[in-house]
C-alpha cells in the first residue's frame, strides 16, 4: 500500500510540472563485508554480499520556496532476510518563508556535535540493519515548523506513527547473542500515547558558540533490553520501549583551530530518571605543508548513568581518534578512533576511509574491530565479530 501511495503521488507531480524541471540523482552500490573470526552461531556466516540503492528525485519551485524530495532506500542482503528491506528516507514538501518554514512528510532530521556518538539526535529511529554503530536512521512521518528570528529558531514537531527498531536475524552478523525478538517487542504505552510523539528545540549561534536546547516527550527511539526465559529453558533478548521526556542540549565552540563540543540529556521515565552526557574537543591542523592535507585530533568522555543497563555499551568511556582530510578533486578521507571502556579497558576500534575515483564511482572502507571484552562487558557478545566492509559505489 505504501509503495502504491509514493508512486501515484511522484506520477500526479510529473505531470504538473515538465520532467526537465526535476532532478534526479543517487547511487548503486555492492557491498562485502568480512569477519575475521568464526562466529559464536553455527547459523552465522564468515561473508555478506549486499546491493544497495539510494535515490533522489529533487524538484524546487517558487523561486525556491517551495521543495519536494523523495529518497527511496533498499537493500538486498545474502543469507539474512531481516537486512533485505525497502526504506522511505524522505517524502517530504518544504514551503519557506522569510521568517518560518513549514515542513511535512517523511523526513530525517540530525541534531549532535560530537563525534562517537549523538545523545540528543532522537528524532528518528536508529537503521541497526545497517550498521551497528546506529548512524543511519530510517525516516520519520513529521510536522514540522520553523520559526526563524534574531534570537534563534524555534522548530516544533509533530510526530505520529513509531517505528520500531529493526534487528538483524539469525543468521545476520554482527548481532548479538542470543539475536533481539524485535516482533516480541514490549511497550509501557499503547495506542495514540505509543504512536504519537511530540519535539521542540531552540538553535542559536552566538559568537563562537552554537547552541541546541531540544524537549522530546513520547516513545524512546532507544528501547531497554530485557531477558526473557521460555519454558523450554531458550533465553532471548527482547526490546522493551519506555513512553520518556527527554531535555537535551548540544554546544559547539569554534576558537580558532578548536572545537569545544558538549552533548547531553536527561530523561524521565515511569521507571527512572537518567543523565548521559558525551563531552570532547577537536584541534585541527590545516594545509600542512602546503599540500592542502589537514589532520584533525579527537578526544571525548562517555557517560551514562545507566551504566550495564544503557541501551548502548558506552557507559563510562574515553574515545581518541584521528582525522584525515585530503581536499583533493577525490575527496579522499580517513577517520580512526578507538573507545575504551574505563573500568575493564575493552576496546571498539574504528576506521572509515572514503575516496572517489573516475568522477562518479566511489570507493569506501571501514573496519570494527573488538578487542579485550571480558564475559561481564557488555561488548563480550561481539568478541568474534571484528570485520571489514568494502562498498564500491555508482553515482549518478
Amino acid at each position: 500500500m505504501q509503495n502504491k501511495q509514493c508512486y501515484w503521488l511522484v506520477l500526479c507531480l510529473l505531470w504538473i510540472k515538465p520532467l526537465s524541471a526535476w532532478e534526479l540523482s543517487g547511487y548503486v552500490g555492492i557491498e562485502d563485508t568480512v569477519f575475521y573470526d568464526q562466529p559464536l552461531d553455527s547459523r552465522q556466516y564468515m561473508n555478506y554480499l549486499s546491493g544497495v540503492i539510494e535515490a533522489e528525485l529533487y524538484h524546487e519551485w517558487d523561486n525556491g520556496n517551495q521543495i519536494f524530495a523523495f529518497v527511496p532506500y533498499f537493500r538486498g542482503t545474502q543469507y539474512d532476510s531481516n537486512s533485505t528491506y525497502f526504506d522511505i528516507r524522505e517524502l517530504t514538501w518544504v514551503k519557506a518563508a522569510e521568517t518560518w518554514e513549514l515542513r511535512l512528510g517523511i523526513r530525517k532530521v540530525f541534531w549532535g556535535v560530537t563525534e562517537s556518538v549523538h545523545l540528543v539526535n532522537i528524532i528518528n529511529q536508529r537503521d541497526m540493519v545497517e550498521n551497528i554503530d546506529g548512524e543511519e536512521k530510517l525516516g520519520q512521518p513529521m510536522i514540522n515548523f520553523a520559526w526563524i528570528q534574531d534570537w534563534g529558531t524555534i522548530d516544533l514537531f509533530l510526530l505520529p506513527g513509531f517505528r520500531e527498531m529493526q534487528f538483524k536475524g539469525v543468521e545476520g552478523r554482527p548481532r548479538s547473542q542470543p539475536a533481539v525478538e524485535g516482533s516480541q517487542a514490549k511497550f509501557d504505552k499503547n495506542g495514540f500515547e505509543r504512536q504519537m510523539a511530540y519535539a521542540i528545540r531552540w538553535s542559536h549561534s552566538i559568537g563562537d558558540w552554537d547552541i541546541g536546547l531540544s524537549n522530546f516527550y513520547g516513545t524512546s527511539r532507544d528501547p531497554v533490553f530485557l531477558l526473557e526465559q521460555d519454558a523450554a529453558g531458550q533465553v532471548s533478548i527482547i526490546p522493551y520501549y519506555q513512553n520518556i521526556n527527554q531535555t537535551g542540549l548540544d554546544v559547539q565552540a569554534t576558537i580558532e583551530s578548536w572545537l569545544l563540543k558538549l552533548e547531553m540529556f536527561v530523561r524521565v521515565s515511569e521507571i527512572d530518571t537518567t543523565f548521559a552526557t558525551v563531552a570532547g574537543l577537536e584541534y585541527t591542523f590545516f594545509n600542512i605543508g602546503e599540500t592542502g592535507l589537514d589532520i584533525g585530533l579527537l578526544a571525548e568522555y562517555l557517560y551514562d548513568s545507566r551504566g550495564y543497563f544503557a541501551p548502548t555499551a558506552f557507559q563510562d568511556d574515553f574515545f581518541t581518534g584521528i582525522r584525515f582530510a585530503l581536499n583533493d578533486a577525490q575527496d579522499s578521507q580517513i577517520l580512526a578512533g578507538v573507545i575504551v571502556d574505563s573500568n575493564t579497558y575493552a576496546q571498539f576500534y574504528n576506521i572509515e576511509a572514503s575516496r572517489r575515483f573516475f568522477d562518479s564511482f566511489t570507493l569506501e572502507v571501514e573496519a570494527r574491530l573488538f578487542n579485550g571484552a571480558s564475559p561481564g562487558d557488555r561488548a563480550y557478545m561481539f568478541r568474534n565479530d571484528s570485520h571489514f566492509r568494502f562498498q564500491l559505489s555508482y553515482h549518478f
